[in-house]
């Protein structure tokens, strides 16, 4: 289960418009460990729990990265980060996926999704190729207010190891750079969350999308971008991925900034649910529902 905390940064806990979805200061969400209990009855999905024949199949397998949820970020930097490696130009951002073969893809080919346009620019979604985009990443995940969520602070052989657990996988999980405007801003994962450890603890139905991100600098946080990028993204998911009639979020529940900003994406609260590091605020996006979210979103 990645992080998924977007709040809006700048420590505005208010819902509306948070910082960034899941901004600098995610909150890190780790993956249950197998054994632990199914959420509660409180959840509002009332489907079978049988897990999907997928998740079965894979289960044997090892995980995938610490599911995180990357969230809100809270504004300020306690400490000095580490110099910002320049930027990667627009036309250096294309990237070869590592791991599953391109026929039988469980995202359906994020490298092709290609660009969206939004109130706030053009973004892209660039699945990460860590020898031109660890140093970037690293230095986010070191801005103490997202490594009080995503739990990846230190050397950057740390981040290394969260990245390449998911490109050498089976390609449940698949790493990205979000690009706004030609410009490296936020670290997404976009996962299946029915093949997910996460499943294990709601009524996954096949084809859940899961989301995680983190807006990586103190300037994009607090401006309400993770909401506009919730919204692109989680569009652009169901918009690609034909057989997806969900997309899932699982914010630390603490992490006020970064549910904020998945409801005011158009996700609703379905449950709270206790992972063994969190208690998560269990986010759904509808496919049923979009075209009334679109609707109520128009000008």
């Amino acid at each position: 289960m990645p992080p998924i905390d977007m709040s809006s940064g700048a420590g505005t806990a208010s819902a509306p418009e948070p910082d960034t979805a899941r901004g600098s200061g995610p909150a890190a969400e780790t993956r249950p460990v197998p054994g632990s209990g199914p959420a509660g009855p409180d959840c509002e999905d009332t489907l079978d729990l049988r897990l999907p024949d997928q998740f079965t199949a894979l289960r044997a397998d090892e995980e995938v990265g610490p599911s995180r949820t990357a969230g809100p970020t809270t504004a300020t930097e306690s400490t000095e980060a580490p110099p910002v490696p320049a930027a990667p130009a627009v036309s250096d951002l294309s990237v070869t996926r590592l791991g599953t073969p391109q026929d039988d893809d469980l995202l359906d080919h994020v490298s092709d999704w290609g660009e969206v346009a939004t109130s706030v620019g053009v973004f892209h979604l660039v699945p990460v190729r860590p020898e031109r985009d660890l140093a970037l990443i690293a230095r986010w995940m070191n801005d103490p207010a997202v490594a009080v969520f995503w739990d990846l602070a230190g050397d950057a052989t740390v981040t290394e190891r969260h990245l390449r657990a998911q490109l050498v996988g089976d390609g449940r999980s698949v790493p990205c750079l979000g690009v706004l405007d030609g410009t490296p801003m936020s670290y997404w994962e976009i996962y299946r969350a029915d093949l997910d450890p996460l499943a294990r603890y709601y009524p996954a139905r096949p084809h859940d999308t899961g989301l995680h991100l983190l807006i990586g600098g103190v300037a994009d946080r607090g401006r309400g971008l993770g909401s506009t990028l919730l919204r692109a993204v989680a569009d652009l998911v169901l918009e690609r991925r034909a057989a997806c009639a969900r997309v899932i979020a699982e914010p630390d529940i603490r992490n006020t900034p970064s549910v904020a900003a998945f409801l005011n994406a158009g996700f609703r609260f379905s449950a709270e649910v206790d992972l063994p590091d969190k208690r998560a605020a269990l986010m759904v996006r509808d496919r049923a529902l979009r075209p009334l979210l679109q609707h109520h979103h128009s000008p």
